[in-house]
């Protein structure tokens, strides 16, 4: 087995229907997940559903059905929406699983063994819609005067016995492990928010309620759940099998959470401060990306522009918009999306790009030489020349995914398609087949071993069509142990394999009348 590499995304909270940011969330992972089986790692990428907390008991009772219902129903259309756009996760986890509960319980008795958990009484703002109590010096003013925690969400009065963790404790801990490690939070604007927030000071942490009952128990303490982020955040230690695993785990630490900008401090102050306490190892990177905006708008129900993933995926191809917004995105800021945007981006990039370069090269060999891969013919320097950029681009993406760098490593994929394009167009095998068919044959020859190579490189982005690509000359996807070996190209034009008249792999964009995202 492969080194192992573990990736999460945070487990979505299912009061609502997923949107797009969700999807892009889960895209993005996804890619990184496949982009490392293709090193040959042994990955484990977990996703899932957060299902405890107020905001589902309100939810419920809006609805007029069972807590336990709602959390089984929205949770299943957080799954299939992972289903639908090809999410490769090993693991799909609910909250409400009875592993989690034992999870969650085996952390806080060891917070508690360490004398880091305390009863008291807490006071103070709480904002339900982001499970979080905020002090007051950082709530900020809204209309009419109202008190708004500083995401804008309104925040409540609470008062209420409470188990308190000592997050106090760890406040020069926590700096100590941000200035030792400066990847444990990214990107760098993210890790100097946190860091001004944790040398702000820090207060300790309410950890239980006692005011509704859908959570995890609190162990020994009749009444009490866990606050929602102790028992959200166990998710990942619940995923490699804690507390059976306890220090054999293959998978922990986690290589990388993947998590939106809003829930950084959660990831990056809170956790790691449990993980101290409970004597177990710290990830080794929490990544905040961006938030997707709708045409440079935030997207929400009063304005009429969150959009279904799914739709938009049955508008336009999975594969499309999985490339699309790790394309169009600077992983780690802010993105924006239209329908329009879709459209242009996917028909530049491509279907006039690297969808036109194997179409016109696969069908030129299916009409003209009979399906026959072509012969070594006449090389020139120009063939090895176009085959180490080709390399070269392919080797740039695969380092700029290694730095979480998605949109930069597609933009480097892109320099070699071009690079494809500009040599089919100078070399013309169309009018070598007339004027000398053995150059010809080095021309197509070198086109097949290049488009094999893209395929390959970008099958974490557009994982169904770039294995089409490879099926259409015989490739195997998961043969990309030596994406350069000429040897690859000589094997199989000995095994006798025709080049059939290819179908269109990316076919262009019409903008769809029945979406407006």
């Amino acid at each position: 087995m492969g080194d192992p590499f573990y990736i999460t995304t945070a487990i979505s909270y299912p009061n609502g229907r997923p949107h797009i940011g969700h999807a892009y969330e889960a895209i993005a992972a996804d890619a990184l997940a496949r982009f490392q089986r293709q090193r040959g790692r042994d990955v484990r990428f977990q996703t899932g559903t957060d299902e405890h907390g107020l905001k589902m008991v309100q939810a419920a009772r809006e609805a007029g059905k069972r807590v336990e219902d709602l959390a089984a129903e929205m949770s299943s259309h957080f799954k299939a929406m992972c289903d639908a756009l090809d999410i490769s996760y090993d693991r799909f986890i609910r909250t409400t699983e009875p592993a989690h509960h034992r999870a969650s319980q085996a952390i806080w008795e060891a917070m508690a063994a360490a004398g880091d958990l305390y009863l008291d009484r807490y006071e103070g703002w709480y904002s339900v819609r982001d499970e979080a109590f905020y002090d007051e010096k950082e709530l900020v003013v809204g209309e009419g005067g109202a008190k708004l925690s500083p995401q804008g969400t309104p925040v409540e009065w609470t008062a209420e016995e409470t188990w308190f963790f000592r997050l106090s404790k760890y406040q020069q801990p926590l700096l100590d492990l941000y200035a030792s490690q400066p990847d444990f939070i990214r990107p760098e604007s993210r890790r100097n928010e946190v860091v001004r927030f944790v040398e702000g000071g820090l207060s300790d942490l309410s950890v239980s309620r006692t005011s509704f009952h859908w959570g995890v128990p609190v162990p020994g303490s009749d009444g009490h759940v866990m606050y929602v982020w102790v028992d959200a955040l166990t998710n990942y230690l619940t995923g490699t099998g804690y507390p059976d695993t306890t220090g054999d785990n293959r998978y922990w630490p986690a290589d990388l959470h993947l998590i939106g900008k809003d829930i950084v401090r959660f990831h990056a102050v809170y956790w790691p401060a449990f993980l101290m306490s409970a004597k177990i190892a710290l990830p080794k990177t929490v990544f905040g990306h961006g938030f997707l905006l709708h045409r440079g708008e935030k997207m929400s129900k009063s304005l009429g522009n969150v959009v279904d993933p799914s739709e938009l995926a049955d508008a336009f191809g999975i594969d499309a918009l999985r490339y699309f917004l790790l394309r169009e995105v600077s992983f780690g800021q802010d993105g924006s999306y239209s329908a329009e945007a879709i459209v242009t981006r996917v028909n530049a990039e491509l279907a006039n790009a690297f969808g036109n370069l194997a179409q016109r090269t696969l069908s030129f060999i299916a009409k003209n030489l009979d399906g026959e891969f072509p012969k070594s013919g006449k090389p020139e320097d120009a063939d090895g020349i176009l085959i180490e950029e080709v390399i070269v681009a392919a080797a740039a993406m695969k380092a700029a995914f290694e730095d979480l760098a998605l949109s930069q490593g597609v933009e480097a994929w892109l320099r070699g398609v071009f690079a494809c394009n500009q040599y089919i167009d100078a070399r013309a095998p169309w009018a070598l087949r007339k004027t000398d068919p053995d150059r010809m044959h080095a021309v197509l020859r070198t086109l097949v071993r290049a488009i094999r190579i893209l395929a390959i490189t970008i099958l974490p982005v557009v994982p169904t069509a770039a294995a089409k690509v490879l099926d259409q000359i015989g490739a195997d996807a998961r043969d990309h142990a030596a994406i350069d070996d000429d040897g690859w190209y000589e094997a199989q034009a000995a095994s006798g394999f025709r080049i059939a008249p290819p179908t269109p792999v990316f076919p262009r964009l019409e903008l769809p009348a029945e979406v407006n995202p």
